[in-house]
């Protein structure tokens, strides 16, 4: 593995497309897709997020429609990350246990089948999403969480983590460093349920990916009701790769040759460095975006080989054009924070930028196009002060 040095941004209008060098087959994977969406039907709060149709955007992006998979809430959560947060902690408990806790059929009963680890305590490092939801997983199922967030986070991803009983432990240093203390705990009454892999931890973090498979479930369901066919482009934000890991596991499911676009922060490209050195690339110095969900410094090594070669190319963008997608977002009513944004963020600056011919021919008039938005208000502050108002309007809808 090998460093590159972090691109710190100077406007916030910063913009790059990058077509990925290391595109190909696909290692092909096996995912429990029924499965996993069973086990999260069980959990309290379960219905599916909305997909969105948004023609306003759609025209003004010059595409032929513009489909929206709004994560605003999740089981009450501000983000999509309890998906693979709580098949994860499942499937971790369940190697913990040493047994079978089925048959359970609410959370109550899962927490009694579970009751033999007590005391036991669930750990995760977190820009904010993940670790809330593994900390809301924690509090379920009655078990004690520990999550190490790095320095900068704000204040109201503090307390949000928190608000689910969670000890918060702030380390100086950036997200890969609150990882590495995050793996120090794991021993006999503890588990690390973390979305990024390192050298003897892969478990985990694949079954997070995993997780993320009913989002895509949920797409196909609402596709097929409408008698939609499957996008020609789906727009993802990149993080440690998971989600996008997720995305390139369904396209493999489906055939698809629809192009797989990623999206990151200027200053936090590592998934764009890495495809251009040809090999995993470990950003120098701190990532300080204001899209905090995908400030990663390193891919995480079990989701490279499908990131790496699924991936049609990457767009890299400056903290503006999240906020211009947040307050374009909210005009169409849908309520999605920084990171939440970024997806549609890295469209508007290749329609606005241009470069990379062949990514903006996959964005042509004739194309239909997905764009996952994964994270609502989780600082409603933050939120606000984009918007410049106090309240929107209320997400809702589907694909008519």
């Amino acid at each position: 593995m090998s460093s590159a040095q972090a691109v710190a941004p100077a406007t916030g209008t910063e913009f790059a497309a990058v077509v990925n060098p290391l595109a190909g087959p696909v290692p092909r994977v096996e995912v429990p897709t029924a499965e996993v969406l069973a086990f999260h039907r069980r959990l309290p709060g379960y219905e599916p997020t909305p997909l969105l149709s948004v023609p306003a955007l759609a025209e003004r992006l010059g595409v032929a429609s513009l489909l929206v998979k709004a994560e605003s809430s999740r089981f009450g959560l501000p983000a999509f990350k309890m998906l693979g947060a709580s098949w994860a902690v499942y499937k971790a408990l369940r190697e913990r246990l040493g047994a079978d806790p089925e048959p359970w059929h609410d959370v109550d009963e899962l927490a009694e089948r579970l009751s033999p680890l007590r005391p036991f305590t669930l750990v995760a490092a977190t820009d904010g999403n993940h670790g809330r939801a593994v900390a809301r997983m924690a509090r379920l199922v009655g078990l004690g969480a520990r999550i190490f967030v790095p320095a900068g986070t704000t204040d109201a991803r503090i307390a949000g983590i928190a608000s689910e009983g969670a000890e918060v432990i702030v380390v100086p240093g950036n997200y890969d460093t609150a990882v590495a203390r995050s793996a120090e705990e794991e021993g006999p009454r503890s588990a690390v349920i973390s979305d990024t892999s390192w050298p003897g931890y892969s478990e985990v973090p694949r079954w997070v990916t995993e997780g993320y498979s009913t989002m895509f479930a949920e797409i196909d369901s609402s596709l097929a009701a409408a008698g939609r066919r499957q996008p020609d482009a789906v727009v993802v934000p990149i993080g440690v790769g998971a989600l996008a890991a997720a995305a390139v596991e369904h396209a493999q499911r489906h055939g698809s040759r629809g192009a797989l676009v990623g999206v990151e922060p200027t200053d936090a490209a590592c998934a764009t460095a890495s495809a251009l050195a040809g090999e995993l690339v470990t950003l120098r110095g701190e990532q300080h975006s204001i899209m905090a969900g995908l400030n990663c410094g390193t891919p995480s090594p079990v989701a490279w080989p499908l990131v790496s070669r699924g991936m049609t190319g990457f767009l890299t963008i400056g903290d503006e054009w999240a906020r211009r997608a947040v307050r374009e977002l909210a005009a169409v009513g849908v309520e999605a924070g920084e990171t939440g944004a970024a997806a549609l963020g890295g469209l508007d600056a290749l329609r606005d930028r241009g470069g990379a011919e062949a990514l903006e021919r996959v964005f042509g008039p004739t194309a239909d196009v997905l764009v996952l938005v994964t994270e609502g208000a989780s600082d409603l502050g933050a939120w606000r002060r984009i918007l410049g108002v106090e309240v929107v309007g209320t997400p809702g809808g589907g694909v008519p």
